[in-house]
């Protein structure tokens, strides 16, 4: 590839060997698109589980970053392919829905494409596969269910909480301070949680990191930490019941919005304007301080000489703080914002037990913490770490087990990790495919071995012979009837998953398979033919009698519907719509409905029925004439 420039000096791109490229079609093309979804798995790959590998990752602007979080690891990557970014979405969705489980998904995902491409060479077609999944994932959606469990918690039992966040963090690189990193989750989760209506609010959790000291030095504070100081250094560096005015007007004397000029040629005109203005500031701290303000905390600055009246009229100030902290600073205290200073008034201003500033180290760093205030519904998480890179990496894995400790809020049900829940999947996928009798029995027990790729992934990460592990466990819970057997990650000693306290959320298991099994394609394609069959009630309730009807008779009406409508200007809108959203598509339907619009009837049904039973998957042709006349 070069770069070349016109004659006006614009650039453009000359693509070597580009009259040689042809354009992947069919299965070529199917599989070039599960290749580039499996290498994506095969990356995160290495990171699931305890003992999973961390990946260093550097930025184009030179930033590194370190971490094993499968969200985080593919939004950095530069991602071109179109399939690829699918896996992206798939991740973050979790991330967003879930906050745990972003690489066990794209694991998932990526072992369903492979089982997938093997399907395809054998012949199976995609939508008996995609039909397949579909049915497979249901049953293991429901046998997560049998096999879970329930436990109680409360605010003076929160054991269960923490054990679950505990998991959480094992596969973290803050995993040996896991239990302390729990505690500290669970009580913020506990704090701004409303417990009757199962509602968390993780945005009164602010959490704030400080390069220096260590990782046991991170705390849990019932209250605000800002990253500011007191504007003035002769200012109080604490506070006790103070009254703090939250203000977002600037101490300054106003300014005309209009462009207008003052000149001064005099002393005294100038000493006049100068008095003026000492006066503006007079009247701003003075309404402050009427109001029995011991603190101001404002959103915007001000200039030296307001902050020496407010130092020698000992009424300290904060200046320059974030929204979003003036916000959360409203919250805590039970203080309401001022937008005006003549709308100040003693029932607006927020109450704290303490204010202090505190410096960190040998450094000039000082931030201001707000804590025992009037609303403890807002707290603040404060990590310390040795640099900045071990400093995000807590942020994140603070925020797994945050988003872990509220989705047990809203549902107490677990299940237990370590692979455990995976293979007992397998398991009662594999015996349910034997009541299938069609081709999808075979994507259903292609999903069963799919499933065995998550604990596979872990035996191997750990060190152990993935296949001989997995194969005593699988026999291990047939034997016993024990879903809770699972990979011994941490050479505990037993494989029951019970006894090391190994669990995790179900929502969050769920979720995992729903999403990894998800064909958008499959949905939007059915979608297409089901809107053009929608009136045709009375042909729907032939099928089955309660008008829901199959992809095979979606296919078979829609055959007979195009053959009476295709000279009506909605099927030739209806034409360009389906070639605009399904590209490749193009020259077949060109011929069939040009065909079917000029007037070639009996040619024309040939054609779009050969289309319909290659569509649909079936293996029989005269199956479907039949099934067509009776529509």
């Amino acid at each position: 590839m070069a770069l070349a420039f016109d004659e006006f000096g614009r650039p453009f791109v000359i693509i070597k060997e580009q009259d040689q490229k042809v354009r992947l079609r069919g299965l070529d093309a199917q599989k070039a698109n599960i290749a580039s979804g499996m290498a994506v798995s095969r990356i995160l790959r290495t990171s699931l589980g305890p003992k999973g590998m961390d990946k260093m990752l550097q930025s184009p602007d030179g930033d590194v970053t370190i971490t094993n979080d499968g969200a985080t690891i593919l939004e950095q990557m530069d991602v071109d392919n179109q399939i690829a970014k699918l896996l992206v979405e798939l991740s973050r969705s979790q991330d967003y829905e879930i906050g745990d489980g972003t690489t066990g998904v794209v694991v998932l995902a990526g072992a369903l494409l492979e089982q997938a491409q093997k399907l395809l060479e054998r012949g199976v077609h995609p939508i008996r596969v995609a039909e397949g999944y579909e049915t497979a994932s249901r049953i293991a959606v429901e046998h997560l269910e049998k096999i879970a469990q329930k436990f109680d918690f409360g605010v003076n039992n929160i054991e269960p909480l923490v054990q679950t966040c505990m998991t959480t963090l094992s596969s973290k690189i803050v995993n040996r301070c896991k239990r302390s990193l729990a505690e500290i989750s669970v009580k913020a989760v506990l704090a701004v949680a409303d417990l009757e209506r199962k509602d968390v609010n993780l945005d009164l959790i602010k959490v704030e990191g400080k390069v220096g000291g260590k990782l046991e030095d991170t705390e849990l504070i019932y209250g605000i930490v800002v990253d500011k100081e007191m504007s003035h250094p002769q200012m109080p560096k604490q506070i006790e019941d103070a009254k703090i005015a939250i203000l977002t007007c600037p101490f300054e004397p106003p300014k005309p919005k209009t462009k207008h000029k003052v000149d001064i040629d005099t002393v005294e005109k100038f000493q006049t304007l100068r008095k003026q203005e000492q006066q503006y500031f007079d009247n701003m701290v003075q309404k402050c301080k009427g109001v029995g303000a011991t603190l101001v905390i404002c959103q915007w600055g001000f200039d030296d000489e307001a902050n020496h009246l407010l130092m020698h009229r000992n009424l300290p100030a904060v200046r320059w703080v974030g929204g979003v902290e003036l916000e959360l600073i409203a919250i805590a205290t039970g203080g309401r914002i001022v937008p005006r200073f003549e709308e100040l008034t003693p029932e607006k201003l927020g109450k704290a037990g303490l204010v202090q500033e505190k410096a960190f180290g040998t450094t000039k760093d000082r931030m201001l913490y707000v804590e025992h205030c009037a609303n403890s519904r807002a707290v603040t998480i404060f990590i310390r770490g040795g640099n900045k890179m071990m400093i995000e990496e807590t942020k994140r894995s603070i925020h797994d087990a945050l988003c872990v400790a509220r989705n047990l809020i809203r549902n107490n049900s677990i299940v237990y990790g370590g692979g455990s829940s995976e293979i007992s999947c397998s398991i009662s996928v594999e015996a349910a495919a034997d009541r299938y009798p069609g081709v999808e029995q075979y994507a259903i027990r292609a999903f069963a071995d799919a499933l065995d790729s998550v604990p596979m992934s872990l035996a191997e990460n750990s060190g152990l012979q993935p296949i001989e592990t997995l194969s005593a466990v699988k026999s291990q819970q047939i034997k016993e009837n024990n879903p809770y057997c699972g990979i011994d990650c941490n050479d505990a000693g037993t494989n029951d998953m019970r006894e090391q306290n190994v669990f995790e959320t179900l929502i969050g298991k769920q979720q995992q398979i729903l999403l990894a099994t998800q064909d958008h394609l499959f949905r939007a394609f059915s979608s297409f033919f089901l809107f053009f069959v929608s009136n045709d009630s009375a042909r729907m309730s032939k099928c089955d009698g309660t008008g829901n009807i199959s992809c095979q008779q979606a296919n078979g009406v829609c055959t007979r519907w195009l053959l009476r409508n295709a000279r009506t200007p909605l099927f030739r809108a209806a034409r360009s719509i389906c070639i605009f959203q399904f590209p490749f598509m193009d020259r077949v339907m060109q011929v069939w409905f040009g065909v079917i619009i000029y007037g070639s009837w009996t040619l024309s049904a040939l054609m779009l029925d050969s289309f319909v039973v290659s569509l649909g998957g079936w293996s029989d042709k005269e199956n479907y004439y039949t099934f067509r006349d009776k529509i």
